[in-house]
């Protein structure tokens, strides 16, 4: 083992010593340092653990073999590694096998303990869209909650709150993405349908994030979180079609030309251009690239909040707008001149600031018919907000990710060709209440909008 960790250090004070100034700062500004540190690999498995991947494979063998084709299984890094909680945790229980031990469980397994062998990652993760803040729609919004309880639940049709029916569009939609507060029953496991859940699951024990929703358990596979399809589970669809934008552009049809014959599984910070001939959503938004070091803040190289109903520079809690363009410039400088970045980036500004001067004034027709009275209570029932709704969430979405990703339909006719009509039904419908100094009776908007 001496002569393996001589090897080991030898081999990094010789990348150090190859790296350029600037890149050897860059390192050591965003990595732990283990210069000082003693690494160490023991092999094999405990006593304890070879018991649970002795039963698991007779009772999960699905799970066990993933782990087995996993870098987890290969560093001996095991189920009661990752399973096995402190007695006083309130997330702990005792499966079939550990009853009558002294071995406490859980089936929850949060970014909280990925933290104990990658606290970079996690860090870097906690302070991203994908952690507190993907969840803040379904755990902490109310305008939200009525939507997914009153009316999608069916509240407002009889469903009792508390009937598990009405949970359906949570559990299953919004919650299988954003995340959601995990229930606990008597036996301290999940309950009323609160996990598994998204990205941003909150935990009992206070952990937040959910790690294997990129990086599927239990084979954690680095290649899998690489490819599209590993964002494609939610971020697709009419509001934010990214994973068909994607497609849709050059960067998507190389890939899906190519990307059988590309190198997926090298070393994090080593997969460069060259293992691959186009970017992946990973490659421009978290993986090492030329000077810039992997990142799990999916926020860092953003300009723009392309989400909200303004787009507006990232600041504060959503990340830094102007360090964000300039992060994202480097991406591109990687395969593109710049003549060619900088159109495309000024290309984005001019498609922010033509839809928020469509929104501004839908903005403004809202204030004065708010001001008249002119507004329902019900905003499902009322053409006017209605359409505001499908005007930023849908079209104005897919019009202002379009131009960034590159994708040339959704800007045009699933983005501003659906935008200008979406407006002037807006403008119809503001007119008609201004000079009747009425509100229609039944809404003009008889479907669920603009697809």
């Amino acid at each position: 083992m001496k002569c393996r960790l001589w090897a080991v250090g030898l081999a990094v004070i010789g990348v150090v010593f190859c790296m350029s100034p600037v890149l050897a700062k860059e390192a050591a500004d965003q990595y732990l340092d283990l210069g000082q540190k003693k690494l160490e690999l023991s092999r094999g498995l405990t006593k304890e653990a070879a018991a649970c991947v002795e039963c698991h494979s007779k009772k999960t063998p699905g799970v066990v073999e993933s782990w087995k084709l996993g870098k987890m299984g290969h560093a001996s890094v095991s189920c009661y590694d990752c399973h096995v909680v402190d007695k006083s945790s309130p997330m702990a229980s005792q499966c079939e096998g550990t009853k009558g031990t002294n071995t406490y469980i859980s089936p929850m397994v949060s970014s909280g303990v990925c933290a104990r062998c990658h606290p970079t990652e996690v860090d870097q993760f906690l302070k991203s869209g994908h952690a507190m803040l993907a969840s803040k729609a379904v755990v902490d919004n109310k305008g939200m909650d009525k939507l997914i309880h009153h009316f999608e639940g069916g509240e407002f049709i009889g469903i009792d709150r508390n009937d598990p029916q009405n949970r359906a569009s949570k559990e299953a939609g919004c919650q299988m993405c954003h995340g959601g507060k995990v229930e606990l029953g008597v036996d301290h496991k999940p309950i009323n349908g609160t996990w598994p859940a998204g990205v941003g699951t909150r935990y009992p024990d206070g952990s937040v994030g959910n790690c294997t929703v990129c990086h599927t358990r239990h084979q954690f596979s680095v290649a899998e979180a690489r490819k599209p399809d590993a964002c494609a589970s939610c971020h697709l669809g009419p509001d934010h079609p990214n994973i068909e934008i994607y497609m849709e552009s050059k960067h998507g049809q190389i890939y899906q030309a190519q990307g059988e014959d590309w190198e997926w599984d090298s070393a994090p910070d080593a997969w460069e251009p060259g293992d691959y001939t186009a970017p992946t959503c990973a490659t421009c938004h978290m993986s090492g690239i030329g000077e810039l070091a992997t990142t799990h803040n999916i926020n860092e190289r953003l300009k723009y909040d392309l989400v909200h109903k303004r787009s507006v520079v990232r600041s504060g809690e959503r990340g830094d707008g102007e360090k964000g363009e300039l992060l994202m410039k480097k991406v591109c400088a990687n395969c593109h001149g710049s003549t060619h970045v900088e159109g495309q980036r000024d290309m984005l500004d001019n498609t922010v600031n033509l839809y928020n001067s469509y929104w501004g004034k839908i903005v403004a027709m809202k204030k004065d018919l708010k001001e008249k009275n002119l507004l329902k209570d019900d905003p499902w029932k009322d053409g006017f907000q209605e359409l505001e709704y499908y005007f930023w969430h849908h079209a104005g979405r897919r019009a202002r990710h379009g131009t960034a990703m590159n994708g040339p339909d959704y800007t045009h006719w699933h983005g501003f060709f659906q935008l200008f009509q979406i407006y002037k039904d807006i403008e119809d419908i503001y007119n008609m209440r201004i000079k009747t100094g009425k509100i229609e009776e039944i809404s003009t908007v008889m479907s669920t909008g603009p697809i």
